[in-house]
């Protein structure tokens, strides 16, 4: 794989790495151009990825170009090695953040490695530092051997075996590498106002780091023909878990954009609540009952309060106020701007989340995570709110900035909330108004089936008395409302391929025909079409799911990540990079291809209300 000329890499051109806490993007030029610390959230100091490389970037590679890039992880790790092949030899670069029980949400180290292979290779290596998102110059000085740069609350402090030296607000080194020589490069983050430097043996590291990662993975329960493919997938969610909160982001960056070169551009690094059951069922379905645990106790105090005030989307540490501004000196990657920190749907009303929230707990329930006594106390809270506002308009799950609707999977979700609540507290013997929510749920059930359906179409549609078509509805079975083999289901199913498909894949909904109130269109959405590969399954077409699921595997790159969109014109990865909910999307239908997956779990413990509603119709 030859390294790209251009300085601008294509998505699919970068690898994470990561500590649970912070995460990097590494090209496969050799360059660090997307560091945020000391936590997923914070603001960037290295973000060449959303500019230009003079707004912080971290690069070690052959001083000439090489001919041919070869990456991988080492296995069941989060090590990243990159070998650069040049007509002089061969030399593997290492890179990794340090998990040594030291690191913190206030300190953390990155470790690089050069190591000859073959030969003896001229290597360079090109640091520039520029806290708050390309915008500070820092003040460097000399420390001993090393370099310590400071700006405000944050500091970066790098080591190296190699000599280094300043140019034009650049540290650099020029240094040869043979065959069994290596030379190692660290940069630890912690605030200025701790003074004491003392970054971790690398080497020691390196080696405890390895064995984290590896006793990590073998703690869960991933065979058979995808096993690869889905621990790489859970490596990554664990990757993007705020170890000390729980809570899971949804992506390592904001604002890569969902159209080259368009406006679509949001701020993924925060907690999504919709991926809860989602991401429940990933983890529990693979053995990682820890991790389910931490991100259901992160979720009950993250909307702990007021259910009125239930947000969609949190920080890491459930913090509410995560307002969207625009970083104008941030030309946006590939020139699509703005770039965005913060995001306003925080603002939104969507009521599907209800229904996540209540199903994600009558999951855990189900499975023996019996959440404190006082949560049943917010659950019914959460459902007297619903009571009188599931009828409503809203935003709908895709956040659009249109105007509020009656979206049919936000009245589906609604149902959810209501049929949990009920199965719980029959199930566990708690306490609520359970014949009232039966009806409630019953009437929700009927109001979305005589209006959510459009019978000219044979499918459900985007909301009520709309013709658009919206890839959400795919959830309708895998939730429950209806079975998968209802004609309208199998009807909905056979509209979003005939309508909603491009090059194979799914997309949420036709921009032009949404009224989304956004200007540009977007790629094709790899979790919807992971969702059809569920429904295919229910739907007994086994050839069909394991064929497009085969083709999404496919869009992963060459170390296994995969973005939120793909544009299959111009073949190339789009949006934020990597993605939960991609990856929890491949986990579950890889889990539902091997029989034990939550969507036949779904179906069947659910669908039996569903259908009996729907009888009754």
């Amino acid at each position: 794989m030859p390294i790209p000329e251009n300085p601008a890499l294509r998505i699919e051109d970068y690898a994470l790495i990561g500590n649970t806490i912070t995460g990097a993007l590494v090209g496969n030029n050799g360059s660090i151009d997307w560091f945020c610390a000391p936590r997923i959230d914070s603001a960037a100091c290295f973000a060449a990825l959303l500019g230009d490389r003079d707004n912080g970037h971290w690069q070690i590679a052959p001083a000439t170009p090489a001919h041919t890039v070869r990456r991988r992880y080492r296995d069941d790790t989060l090590i990243l090695e990159t070998e650069f092949e040049t007509p002089e030899g061969c030399a593997r670069l290492t890179d990794f953040m340090v998990m040594n029980g030291r690191d913190s949400e206030e300190r953390c180290h990155l470790v690089r490695i050069v190591e000859g292979l073959r030969g003896t290779i001229t290597m360079e290596m090109s640091l520039v530092i520029r806290f708050y998102y390309g915008s500070m110059i820092p003040w460097v000085r000399r420390v001993g051997e090393a370099r310590l740069a400071i700006a405000g609350p944050d500091s970066l402090y790098l080591t190296a075996t190699v000599p280094i030296q300043g140019r034009d607000q650049t540290t650099v080194a020029r240094f040869p590498i043979a065959a069994g020589q290596r030379e190692i490069f660290q940069i630890g983050y912690q605030p200025t106002h701790h003074t004491v430097y003392d970054p971790p043996d690398p080497l020691a590291a390196l080696a405890h780091t390895q064995e984290w990662w590896r006793t990590w993975a073998a703690q869960g329960r991933c065979e058979g023909p995808w096993r690869d493919v889905v621990m790489r997938s859970l490596i990554t969610l664990k990757a993007l878990t705020c170890r000390p909160t729980g809570g899971i982001a949804a992506a390592l960056t904001t604002s890569l954009p969902e159209q080259l070169g368009g406006i679509r551009n949001w701020d993924y690094r925060y907690c999504w609540v919709r991926d809860a059951t989602f991401t429940l069922w990933s983890m529990l379905t693979t053995g990682y009952t820890d991790e389910a645990t931490a991100w259901r106790e992160w979720l009950m105090r993250a909307v702990a309060g007021n259910p009125g005030d239930l947000q969609i989307v949190y920080g890491v540490a459930g913090e509410r106020w995560i307002g969207e501004r625009e970083i104008p000196w941030l030309r946006g990657y590939e020139g699509a701007s703005p770039v965005r920190v913060g995001n306003a749907a925080a603002d939104q009303f969507q009521i599907d989340v209800y229904g996540e929230l209540m199903d994600s707990l009558h999951l855990a329930r189900s499975v023996g995570l019996h959440p404190q006594a006082h949560v049943w106390d917010i659950q019914c809270a959460i459902m007297t709110f619903l009571e009188s506002h599931w009828h409503l308009p809203d935003d709908g799950i895709w956040e659009v900035r249109g105007g509020r609707q009656h979206f049919t999977h936000s009245k589906v979700m609604a149902w959810v909330a209501f049929d949990r609540a009920v199965k719980d507290a029959r199930r566990y013997g708690l306490k609520g108004p359970v014949a009232r929510w039966e009806r409630i749920r019953d009437t929700i059930h009927e109001d979305v089936c005589q209006h959510g359906f459009n019978a000219a179409k044979n499918s459900f549609t985007q909301y009520y008395g709309s013709e658009a078509l919206d890839a959400s509805l795919l959830m309708m079975a895998l939730v429950g409302f209806l079975p998968a083999t209802d004609p309208r289901v199998v009807g909905t199913v056979h509209a979003i391929e005939t309508g909603l498909v491009e090059d194979g894949f799914v997309m949420r909904y036709r921009t032009q025909e949404s009224h989304d109130g956004l200007s540009g269109s977007e790629g094709v959405f790899l979790p919807c079409s992971f969702w059809l590969v569920d429904n295919l399954v229910l739907q007994g077409r086994r050839a069909d799911a394991e064929r497009l699921f085969a083709r999404l595997v496919g869009l992963c790159n060459d170390v296994g990540l995969l973005s939120e969109e793909y544009d299959p014109v111009a073949r190339r990865l789009v949006g934020n990079f990597p993605q939960a909910f991609t990856h929890v999307a491949l986990v579950n239908s890889a889990r539902n291809l091997m029989g034990d997956g939550p969507a036949a779990r779904r179906a069947r413990h659910h669908a039996a209300a569903g259908a009996a509603a729907g009888a009754r119709r």
